[in-house]
């Protein structure tokens, strides 16, 4: 017995490591919490390492079970040791693990574009939203920039709705991803508030868009940029979030790409 609650306290002590950045790159897994994420995942054919519920969310949880039949341990932990490993004010009761799953950059800039670049973009509701914008849109895959938000913050794996679960992902400097773009051959615009109105590029295949930082914008990586599109405003506002502009190209490139 005193073996098992040890392994239990091990593994309880490995999961909340997973709310820091630290925690999953030593893992490589990171964590997420709910039914909605846990469909998504299980859907998109993600794989889960183990799932964590209390009582009451593992007997709501049908889909705990069809997972444990193929083979995914579920642990039924006591509702405040759960709460310990959540970041949300009102833990869901399940938490999942999956393994870190990040492409090369090389092969990021094989697959088809659009492709999505955030450029050191370091609020997670911001990326988190780009995700699901560009899964909605067609993109296919995102390069975070490596000083920018880690991709599978708690807060980015939420915000993409399951978007993480089906898009392909990677992690570079501006050096590394200009190198990957000359040899794959794709062109790189970027959004800056100087740069040509948007409806004016014809997004010639393969392309990368970058969004840049709301305040710092492109920073670096605005010369890898063959050239930066605007989105023209009618209204008062300054500007738009990062989310928000990132939106509004991904869509102009899918209709015209």
């Amino acid at each position: 017995m005193a073996a098992r609650l040890g392994s239990r306290a091990r593994r309880l002590a490995a999961l909340r490591a997973l709310r820091t950045a630290k925690g999953r790159r030593e893992q490589q897994r990171f964590a997420f919490e709910g039914t909605t994420l846990l469909t998504e995942a299980a859907a998109a054919g993600f794989p889960i390492v183990e799932v964590y519920a209390t009582r009451q969310a593992y007997d709501l949880t049908p889909l705990l079970l069809d997972l444990e039949a193929n083979g995914t341990p579920a642990f039924i932990v006591a509702d405040g040791a759960l709460a310990s490993a959540s970041d949300l004010t009102t833990p869901t009761g399940i938490v999942a693990i999956a393994p870190i799953r990040l492409h090369s950059v090389e092969e990021l800039f094989g697959r088809p574009s659009p492709l999505l670049v955030l450029a050191d973009l370091n609020d997670p509701a911001n990326a988190g939203t780009l995700l699901r914008s560009a899964d909605a849109f067609g993109s296919g895959g995102v390069l975070f920039g490596r000083l920018g938000i880690d991709p599978y913050h708690p807060k980015v794996v939420r915000g993409s709705m399951g978007a993480i679960f089906r898009l392909a992902l990677s992690v570079a400097d501006a050096h590394e991803a200009a190198e990957a773009a000359f040899a794959a051959g794709v062109r790189i615009v970027g959004l800056s508030a100087d740069g040509i109105p948007l409806h004016e590029e014809r997004w010639e295949r393969p392309t990368a868009l970058v969004v840049g930082h709301e305040r710092r914008g492109l920073g670096s990586w605005e010369s890898l940029c063959v050239r930066t599109l605007a989105i023209p405003m009618k209204g008062s506002a300054e500007s738009l979030s990062a989310a928000v502009a990132g939106s509004i190209a991904l869509y102009e490139a899918s209709c015209k790409g």
